[in-house]
């Protein structure tokens, strides 16, 4: 019997960022209201993380509002509509729901069912996995637009009293649509983890402890020194492996825009990446904080909006956070 040759998919050769979209909570934080219960300042906040606000969501807004805001944005955008994306990837670390996945709902809410449609949980790089997911899958011909989305109400996992991580927290969604290019628009994806740091950031207990132990709703907490000097050292050459894989040096980098974790990590990271002052550094966090997964495509959509940034640009992005994972790559702004 002669068996027969499968056929396999063959995508585009190039792909690129067709548009993007951010959504933040309604409320602004500022850092007076946060301070009693950790005995800090305002001062001491903006010193440490270089932040003066964030962004939190109303009590009725849950991250499906979010995600399903950016998604309309970035669609809009980019000139699409629901109907136009083949698969829908959300990054959340916020969705309380073991099942179903999210993204189901809302490839639903924007008119994109029977999108493919799943969720990854990889933290504050996840939004860069899932540039480098929703890239191999257009490039091998398996959907043509990919809606990448990063959602997240950070304040559900805030412990008002902890001083390592909570006053850094805000909400928001970002997000991208990924789609044919005829000139390479992303660049490899260089992502890893190190799960022997898996403590560094960490939920404070599991969901069977709440049920099984009493314990109270789990919050987040992080070892600060730990996650710092792993971003700074560890994170920099993982950046410019990116630039490397991608062809470009830093020179020729028009923006850096990293995940909003600190304001003195982005800082210490330019300064090793030995970029030049002319490129232009999201820097999202001062006004948002640190939303996980959405601090990149927030950051990026705030620079386009507010025009720091042309279209065509060169942007060097990165992701790193709990896991400890990280995911890096060169794009051409939309």
């Amino acid at each position: 019997m002669t068996r027969p040759t499968l056929t396999q998919a063959t995508g585009p050769a190039h792909t690129r960022i067709l548009g993007v979209g951010g959504v933040r909570g309604e409320r602004v934080v500022t850092n007076d209201e946060l301070v009693g219960p950790i005995d800090s300042s305002d001062e001491w906040i903006r010193q440490r993380t270089g932040i003066v606000t964030r962004r939190r969501a109303e009590a009725g807004t849950d991250v499906l509002d979010l995600a399903e805001g950016a998604a309309r944005a970035a669609l809009e955008n980019a000139g699409l509509t629901g109907a136009d994306i083949d698969a829908v990837i959300l990054s959340t670390v916020t969705y309380f729901h073991q099942t179903p996945a999210a993204a189901a709902i809302i490839a639903d809410r924007i008119g994109a069912t029977p999108a493919a449609a799943f969720d990854i949980s990889a933290a504050c790089a996840g939004y860069c996995y899932g540039i480098g997911q929703a890239d191999a899958l257009v490039r091998a011909g398996t959907a043509r637009n990919v809606l990448v989305i990063g959602a997240e109400k950070m304040s559900e996992l805030v412990d008002p009293a902890d001083r390592t991580i909570s006053f850094l927290l805000g909400d928001g969604a970002g997000a991208v649509v990924i789609g044919p290019s005829e000139t390479p628009g992303i660049g490899p994806t260089i992502w890893g983890s190190d799960g022997s740091q898996a403590q560094a950031i960490r939920q404070t207990h599991s969901w069977l402890a709440t049920r099984d132990e009493g314990l109270g709703w789990p919050t987040l907490r992080q070892e600060g020194q730990s996650v710092y000097k792993w971003a700074v050292w560890q994170m920099a050459p993982v950046a410019q492996k990116a630039m490397d894989a991608a062809g470009v040096t830093a020179d020729e980098i028009e923006a850096f825009i990293p995940h909003q974790a600190n304001m003195r990590i982005i800082d210490q990271m330019i300064k090793t990446l030995k970029l030049p002052d002319t490129v232009v550094v999201g820097r999202d966090i001062a006004e948002t904080g640190n939303t996980s997964a959405a601090s990149i495509p927030l950051a990026t959509e705030r620079l386009l909006r507010e025009g720091q940034v042309p279209s065509g640009a060169l942007a060097l992005q990165i992701g790193f956070g709990a896991g400890l994972v990280y995911a890096a790559q060169v794009v051409v702004l939309p």
